[in-house]
């Protein structure tokens, strides 16, 4: 199926018009997102820093949600591959740095043959090579967590289009 075109993305002179307060506001998404992946999965696994890359992921998301490096394609397939590519290699050389530096070539050259980039991934594979040791849950509840991501881009592309239509209508002429 297609992917929807996303809504035009905030350029940086109307970012710039947006007050402190307003950036702050739209930084709260993000935040949330994060701090309630975090606790989610303390709930269920003690592995944090599997999941850590996907703050980086929430904040590119925060930063440009419209930018096609943060798409819903993009951050699937690259976060997806990331951890698939760092729990397989683990698996099969147990951790340590072969493994980890196979996990990133492999996540990279997924990444280029999809036209899928999306820097955080890379650090998904190297978290998943070192420490992938908890067993295949990790990678279904960071499949999970990737599911809140999307949702997390879903609202700030629905802020940033809202955002975007009041701040041209901010700076139309009045008659």
């Amino acid at each position: 199926m297609p992917e929807l075109p996303a809504p035009a993305p905030i350029n940086s002179s109307a970012r710039r018009l947006l007050s402190r307060r307003g950036e702050l506001l739209l930084a709260v998404l993000p935040v949330i997102t994060v701090l309630g992946l975090l606790w989610l999965l303390k709930l269920l696994s003690n592995q944090q820093l599997l999941f850590a890359s996907l703050a980086s992921s929430c904040f590119l998301i925060y930063l440009d949600p419209g930018h096609p490096t943060n798409s819903g394609r993009t951050l699937v397939i690259s976060q997806l591959s990331g951890a698939i590519l760092g729990f397989a290699f683990h698996a099969w050389l147990g951790p340590g740095y072969l493994g980890a530096a196979l996990a990133l070539l492999s996540v990279i050259g997924v990444m280029i043959a999809a036209d899928a980039m999306h820097p955080p991934a890379v650090a998904t594979a190297l978290n998943f090579a070192f420490r992938a040791g908890a067993g295949e849950g990790n990678l279904l509840l960071f499949g999970l967590a990737v599911g809140l991501v999307l949702v997390l881009l879903a609202v700030q592309r629905g802020s940033a289009y809202v955002l975007g239509r009041l701040t041209r209508a901010a700076s139309l002429p009045s008659f």
